[in-house]
């Protein structure tokens, strides 16, 4: 006789606790900026993906009020159906522009579109090589493929020419990486990784969500900012809810790819259609990061004194010139008393342990964003390294 459904699921949540692994939902009042109030209390936000502090900027949300009242809330359908506005489209345009590709297909979300994406173009018979710290969404749309999939060492261009050789006899090859990888704030390795796809003829797929408004001349990205044109990187993801401030996802690509795609993506062709209002405010966000280059200098000199305070205080930083600032702790009991000790203080950085990361990695995940000022930064340095003499 099989266990109850009760009993299944209290020995699954009791396991999780056990192992420092259990997750809660922390309830946010009000817009999400660097200063929220969260759970009842004032704090600082140092883990949120508005890396350009437009998430609750006043021209999004008039944008998206005014397309609302004009055109509703729900869009209805799926964009196959009824649910694709002239909003929409001029989105699509505007992207494809801004990231000098022939054209893009909106979707509800970056796990959608990196799902969708690559179970759409890839099945059985195919090869898929895969950095191995890559995003979940990634990861899921390669099972759901069913294409053989290899993992390559993170960054590791030598170990991918070595899977790319071994799976030479496959009907395709897929090479697919993060551009930034979310967990750690590093770049992978593009120009690299494009030498390998032209030499085995593979395709290669990268998923800019980290690098969409921070890296590149007008934060088009790292795939622009690697120089690599869409013949180099034909398939490119990127996400519109962290440095656009809105929602959303798009697939940006040559016309016979996004045509393809909508005819054969599962995620978007059984999806509703996002709502147009929010469409409107992501062009208004779209907007505001190509024209506003002053939020990316000031985002860059908050990393650099970020680093050097940290430096200077001896606290252990990884290798990253990105907002994405990981303070590797390992044990995951150390990695929540941290977190904790901070929010005492006034700071709120999540605890990021397996499976999200790998284990004996746990870490605080510091994330900076252009609307946060000096002060805030080093008030954050003073209270991490309390919190780690606290904690350790």
């Amino acid at each position: 006789m099989s266990e109850s459904l009760t009993s299944f699921l209290n020995t699954r949540l009791d396991a999780v606790a056990a192992g420092n692994l259990y997750r809660r939902r922390r309830v946010i009042e009000g817009a999400h900026g660097v200063e929220a109030r969260v759970d009842g209390r004032d704090v600082t936000v140092f883990c949120s993906n508005d890396y350009l502090g437009l998430a609750s900027h006043p021209e999004l949300g008039a944008a998206l009020v005014s397309a609302a009242r004009q055109q509703g809330v729900g869009s209805g359908a799926s964009q196959l159906i009824t649910g694709y506005n002239r909003s929409h489209q001029a989105l699509e345009a505007e992207l494809a522009e801004f990231l000098g590709r022939p054209r893009a297909l909106l979707l509800s979300s970056g796990y959608l579109a990196n799902v969708g994406v690559i179970s759409a173009l890839m099945g059985r018979g195919d090869a898929i090589c895969s950095d191995e710290l890559n995003h979940a969404s990634l990861i899921d749309g390669m099972r759901l493929s069913r294409a053989q999939v290899q993992r390559y060492a993170h960054a590791d261009l030598h170990d991918l020419e070595q899977q790319l050789k071994g799976s030479a006899s496959a009907r395709h090859q897929l090479i697919v990486s993060d551009g930034v990888f979310s967990m750690d704030g590093d770049i992978a390795p593009l120009s690299g990784l494009a030498a390998c796809a032209q030499r085995h003829d593979a395709w290669l797929m990268v998923d800019d969500a980290h690098g969409l408004g921070v890296l590149g001349p007008q934060g088009q990205g790292a795939v622009s900012a690697a120089g690599l044109d869409v013949q180099a990187v034909p398939i490119l993801v990127t996400t519109l809810g962290k440095s656009i401030g809105a929602a959303g996802a798009v697939v940006a690509g040559s016309e016979l790819l996004i045509e393809t795609l909508v005819q054969s993506t599962r995620t978007f062709i059984f999806s509703t259609a996002p709502p147009p209002a929010v469409a409107e405010a992501a062009r208004t966000g779209l907007r505001l990061m190509r024209d506003e280059g002053w939020r990316r200098e000031h985002l860059q000199a908050l990393i650099a004194g970020f680093r050097e305070g940290a430096v200077a205080r001896g606290l252990p930083l990884s290798d990253s010139i990105t907002p994405i600032q990981p303070l590797v702790l390992g044990e995951e009991a150390l990695a929540l008393s941290v977190s904790e000790a901070l929010l005492a203080q006034g700071y709120l950085v999540s605890a990021i342990r397996p499976p999200t990361v790998p284990k004996g990695t746990a870490r605080l995940r510091i994330t900076l964003s252009a609307a946060h000022s000096k002060a805030q930064v080093d008030g954050l340095l003073d209270a991490l390294a309390k919190a780690l003499e606290t904690c350790a």
